[in-house]
């Protein structure tokens, strides 16, 4: 496995119990899917792109918006396929009050400091995040399970934008069936397929075991970018960054 040396610190998970290595192998093709196009005279990389994510973590937010800033003019490049990471497996249906939450995991005055910060980054990354509308830390397992479906219908991107959007942005539940369903609506899902499926519990024990997977992989935080299932990085990279790993991942393919 390849892993650039690119870090920012990502979300960590409000669990005490993930001791997995940081660098456990990751299991992935035999080489790199790599093809050049020189009519656009830029590299082209066709490799999936799987982004571990979970949305409420802010700094997934802001690494897609640098993401998408450096895809540009170029977003063929890669294939995006969100996976799943809860950074609060152990939360109860209902979620639970946000003041409290962050009051408990990072203390008032930490927390506060640490959201300015991230207000900060948000905004230069060209987003309007709105902490003061969040009033609770919802549990995210029926959002992933959304976002699950979604990838099936070719509007994963969509919703992920979407529960960004509605979470951060407009302090909406997350976890709220009829918040999921009319993210599924403006991604251009069927509405009431979605409401039934809600209602199930289709999916579940899947979303579960691919957070499972993830952290047994060595993903303690998010966001985790693997390109083509062995090419590593952690945090909200910078635009600028991924530009120079694309022109490296150009480099190999020659």
């Amino acid at each position: 496995m390849y892993h650039f040396g690119y870090t920012l610190p990502p979300c960590q998970p409000h669990h005490e119990g993930s001791r997995f290595a940081a660098q456990a192998p990751l299991r992935g093709p035999s080489a790199p899917h790599l093809h050049l196009c020189s009519a656009a005279g830029y590299a082209v990389v066709m490799v999936p792109l799987d982004i571990i994510s979970d949305p409420i973590c802010p700094w997934c937010y802001i690494g897609k918006a640098r993401l998408e800033t450096a895809l540009t003019g170029r977003e063929d490049l890669f294939d995006l396929r969100w996976r799943t990471f809860q950074l609060n497996p152990e939360m109860p249906a209902e979620g639970m009050d946000r003041k409290s939450y962050l009051d408990a995991k990072f203390g008032a005055d930490a927390a506060k400091r640490f959201y300015t910060r991230i207000a900060q980054e948000a905004e230069a990354a060209g987003l309007s995040v709105r902490f003061d509308l969040i009033n609770r830390t919802p549990s995210t397992i029926d959002a992933h399970r959304l976002i699950r479906w979604s990838r099936t219908d070719g509007a994963q991107d969509r919703v992920v934008n979407a529960l960004f959007r509605k979470y951060f942005e407009e302090g909406e539940d997350i976890s709220s069936h009829a918040v999921l369903v009319d993210a599924a609506r403006e991604a251009g899902m069927d509405p009431a397929l979605v409401q039934r499926l809600l209602a199930g519990e289709a999916d579940r024990d899947d979303v579960r075991e691919e957070d499972k997977l993830s952290r047994e992989m060595g993903v303690t935080g998010v966001p985790t970018f693997i390109i083509d299932g062995r090419y590593v990085l952690q945090g909200a990279q910078e635009s600028a960054t991924w530009v120079r790993v694309i022109d490296e991942l150009s480099a190999i393919a020659q």
